[in-house]
């Protein structure tokens, strides 16, 4: 019998390319370090870009079970004052409204689905170590877990494990890393009394951004994003007194809501923000997708969007040459095809989303002065046809993407 594909993490990518392979009728075995999913995810926000993955995949996030919040209006607030007010009904925004998804029940709810085939096989707790090779090429992956160590065969090892990939550190692949000056800071609070259902707003000014949106479990999910290096003197004078300097940045009613539910604040934690891009996502026996690939900048809330859409264009390059039974160079011929036709997208996104912080987070006299000048520039209408393009590849990518298989 033929080795198994072998994807190493189940993320977004891991666990859809995983269900994609196993409703195709191949073989494959997903390995995923952790129990479960229940753990703090960052990119929550799907775009109609990522929505659209999921459809594909015959994902009703609803009849599923998956809790998700659609944003009823979004505010931006520039130097204190309100610039924007978006109705996602309408303008570029019209359409398919973006949703924040519960990213812990979506996988679970991808490795359910792909649970369902016969050719599928689930390793929880099994963390890789190192990769196996035959011949000049990867054959294999050993993986560590509560029984022992196990050693998998693999036609291909998909490395989809993140930004600190396995598969990409023990296969060789370089990143270049494309720089990113900040951090982000996540935490939670109750809702605000007042607030409709699912508000969600935009704070810039001060060299801060400051996001505060629905979380799919009812709360108030809050990112700060802040210089690179720039949390550890706050963190060090306790959590009352870095709520204090957050509300400084915000509106008087969520300032308000801030200090009053200091006690409330759930552990933050701080995501040391990384933007990099392998060159060369295959190597002879091996593959990388997602985060593993191409750590994404946290602005714009592109990771888990660009993950599903990675998926499936791997899925449409791999599966015709597994199902022919195609191995070595051909397989491998397939995995290089994939990155040339996701760079079309990545690269773009990645420049992109690098634009913002350096408005955003620059501080001195002539940054504030051109953000606060933003709501007058933003009645341009050069600017706002600028705005709209900028806003259209973050909600609905770069490219077509279709699963063609």
């Amino acid at each position: 019998m033929r080795p198994p594909v072998v994807i190493v993490g189940a993320g977004p990518a891991g666990a859809a390319l995983a269900l994609i392979l196993a409703s195709r009728g191949q073989a494959v075995t997903l390995v995923e370090r952790q129990r479960d999913f229940e753990r703090e995810f960052r990119g929550e926000l799907m775009m109609p870009s990522g929505l659209e993955v999921l459809d594909a995949l015959g994902v009703d996030l609803a009849k599923a079970g998956v809790p998700f919040r659609a944003p009823s209006e979004v505010e931006i607030f520039v130097e204190g004052r309100r610039l924007v007010r978006l109705d996602p009904g309408a303008g570029v925004l019209a359409g398919r409204t973006p949703l924040l998804v519960s990213q812990p029940a979506l996988l679970e709810h991808l490795v359910s689905l792909a649970s369902g085939y016969a050719g599928f096989r689930f390793l929880r707790g099994a963390a890789a170590r190192e990769l196996l090779h035959e011949n000049g090429r990867v054959a294999g992956v050993r993986v560590e877990t509560a029984d022992g160590d196990e050693r998998l065969a693999a036609a291909l090892v998909i490395g989809a494990d993140g930004r600190a990939s396995v598969v990409r550190r023990r296969g060789g692949f370089e990143a270049k890393n494309l720089g990113a000056p900040m951090d982000v800071v996540w935490t939670k609070l109750p809702w605000p009394a007042g607030w409709t259902e699912a508000s969600a707003r935009g704070y810039i000014g001060g060299g801060h951004l400051l996001i505060a949106f629905p979380a799919p479990d009812g709360l108030l999910q809050v990112a700060w994003v802040i210089l690179k290096g720039g949390f550890g003197e706050l963190r060090s004078r306790g959590v009352e007194d870095w709520v204090r300097e957050l509300a400084r940045h915000v509106s008087g009613d969520l300032a308000a809501h801030f200090r009053a539910n200091a006690d409330r604040v759930q552990r933050p934690f701080l995501l040391d923000a990384v933007t990099d891009r392998v060159v060369g996502w295959a190597r002879p026996g091996a593959l990388v997708i997602g985060d593993a690939a191409h750590t994404m900048s946290p602005v714009g809330g592109q990771g888990l969007n660009v993950a599903l859409r990675d998926a499936v264009v791997a899925a449409n390059h791999l599966v015709p040459v597994l199902r022919a039974g195609a191995a070595g160079a051909a397989l491998d011929a397939a995995a290089a095809a994939i990155e040339p036709e996701r760079a079309r997208e990545i690269d773009p996104i990645q420049e992109l989303a690098a634009l913002p912080p350096r408005l955003v987070l620059a501080r001195g006299t002539m940054p504030r002065l051109l953000r606060a000048s933003l709501p007058v520039l933003a009645r341009l209408p050069l600017v706002r046809r600028r705005a709209g393009r900028m806003a259209s590849l973050f909600l609905y990518g770069a490219t077509e993407v279709r699963l063609t298989v």
